[in-house]
């Protein structure tokens, strides 16, 4: 087992410092399979897979995103003030979508990831915005990135994933550069990771 922990690890870091997501998408699954193959139909363990995993990954992507925002800041891809709005709605969010998961059963976990990636994947390559970002920039008002921050925070955090997701498409539809976005989506993912973290060490 250790083998493919090792493999997830590697994987998660790779696609968190190239495309600013990616580490949840690999690490939730890979988790949640090695978990319940390695325990029994009728383990606690087994039954507890997908909060293991959930939980888990939001420890990984604090450690990852820590490592990936201090390089970004290190090329100068990163631009902190533009960000704080939505650091405070997704801290706020991570700790909210946290809470819900621990209430929520893992088979609603999983089929809400399962949805949730397509739907992501879908709308990446289907809308506008993504593949060619507009030509001009769009400024937001603190209250937007306060509201739409919490909404991040709340989804990626019940579903174990970084939330860089949902940030880098929306700072591409913004006319932010690929390697900014991933900059400012890896900064962004720290205070849902803190917190989600925090929220499972203390409530689990």
């Amino acid at each position: 087992m250790s083998d493919w922990l090792f493999l997830c690890g590697i994987l998660s870091g790779v696609t968190t410092w190239l495309f600013g997501f990616g580490g949840g998408f690999v690490t939730v699954p890979l988790l949640y399979l090695l978990v319940t193959g390695a325990w029994g139909a009728q383990s606690v363990v087994r039954q507890q897979a997908m909060h293991i995993a959930v939980a888990t990954s939001a420890l990984v992507m604090l450690c990852s995103a820590l490592l990936a925002s201090w390089q970004h800041a290190r090329t100068g891809t990163l631009c902190w003030r533009r960000l704080w709005a939505m650091l405070t709605g997704i801290a706020v969010g991570g700790t909210a979508g946290a809470l819900l998961a621990l209430e929520a059963s893992g088979a609603w976990i999983r089929w809400l990831f399962v949805i949730y990636l397509l739907a992501t994947v879908a709308d990446c390559y289907l809308r506008a915005g993504f593949m060619t970002p507009p030509s001009r920039r769009v400024i937001p008002t603190v209250p937007h990135e306060l509201t739409v921050g919490g909404i991040i925070g709340l989804i990626a955090s019940f579903l174990g994933v970084g939330g860089s997701v949902m940030t880098v498409p929306l700072m591409r539809r913004r006319g932010v550069l690929m390697a900014e976005a991933a900059g400012m989506a890896n900064a962004l993912t720290l205070p849902l990771a803190a917190t989600a973290t925090l929220t499972w060490l203390l409530m689990a």
